[in-house]
């Protein structure tokens, strides 16, 4: 399974249910990484998702226990084995972990990769991902160049767990 998201330098990577920055060069790269593959988010993310509708061109699951929660395009998975079983027909490589918080860190132990566009910046956030820097059971296997909109710098880093 994979992880996607972006963060800062703190691994901040929302505040108030709205990611801290739009880039579109991030965009870019999450669509292209996650058309034509699975994506698991919470219950909130898919709340934050443009229009509240399914990501086209993916197969979307949302991981919520609230049994009223059923909107049209998505599957619900109401718990953990109920989300395995759903992902069991899938190669796990096709696989990406979208967000939020909560759920990042529920299935971060599922996760061999993840793909994060690190924002060189701070900014106020309530919402943080990992600190796979800090992780020995993690390895940063790639950085690309450093790119820049406007006065904010990042790079697409790829994050392996080891062994």
């Amino acid at each position: 399974m994979n992880l996607i998201a972006s963060a800062t330098l703190d691994w901040g990577i929302g505040y108030e249910n709205a990611l801290l920055y739009h880039v579109r060069a991030d965009m870019v790269q999450f669509r292209k990484k996650t058309t034509g593959n699975v994506v698991v988010m919470g219950h909130n993310t898919f709340l934050s998702l443009p229009n509240q509708k399914p990501l086209p061109n993916r197969e979307n699951i949302v991981l919520s226990a609230d049994p009223h929660f059923a909107p049209e395009g998505v599957r619900t998975a109401r718990s953990l084995d109920e989300l395995f079983a759903m992902l069991s027909g899938y190669d796990s490589e096709r696989v990406f972990v979208i967000g939020g918080a909560k759920v990042y860190e529920t299935l971060l132990p599922y996760c061999d990769r993840a793909y994060i566009t690190r924002f060189h910046a701070a900014k106020t956030a309530d919402r943080f991902l990992h600190d796979f820097d800090s992780d020995p059971a993690w390895h940063l296997d790639a950085r690309s160049t450093v790119y820049a909109q406007d006065a904010l710098t990042y790079t697409f880093d790829l994050y392996t767990k080891r062994g």
